[in-house]
């Protein structure tokens, strides 16, 4: 649906690390970047992208969702996005409220954004 989602962040080194290390499980990098009042754009190949930019102004808190292939990612970004100095708000677990199989995670980023991965799809079978 979205080709790009462009937002601004008050600290901008500190919001481009976080999301760099946070999404890199899910194969998430800088597509290309300028000055930071333009911002870094961050993608995974051809996809829609994010852009975060410096701002002066306070912004509004967010709820930005990534897909992951699998719960593995969803457990690595988990791991990931705390490391980067996220605040947890929502392990990874299955939240069958949403629908049997919807696994995710939840952090909160530098200004106070909910950052979530989820896995829509059922738990991979071990090879027999």
């Amino acid at each position: 649906m979205f080709d790009h989602v462009k937002f601004g962040v008050s600290d901008y080194a500190v919001s481009k690390a976080f999301f760099l290390k946070a999404l890199e499980p899910l194969g998430i990098a800088v597509v290309q970047e300028g000055p930071p009042e333009y911002g870094v754009e961050l993608s995974l190949k051809d996809q829609a992208s994010l852009i975060l930019y410096k701002t002066g102004e306070k912004p509004a808190h967010l709820h930005l969702a990534f897909r992951a292939e699998n719960r593995h990612q969803v457990d690595a970004f988990y791991r990931a996005a705390i490391e980067a100095g996220g605040k947890d708000n929502g392990a990874p677990e299955l939240c069958p409220d949403y629908h049997a199989n919807y696994y995710a995670a939840f952090v909160i980023g530098p200004d106070g954004h909910n950052i979530e991965v989820v896995c829509h799809q059922p738990e991979a079978q071990p090879i027999p």
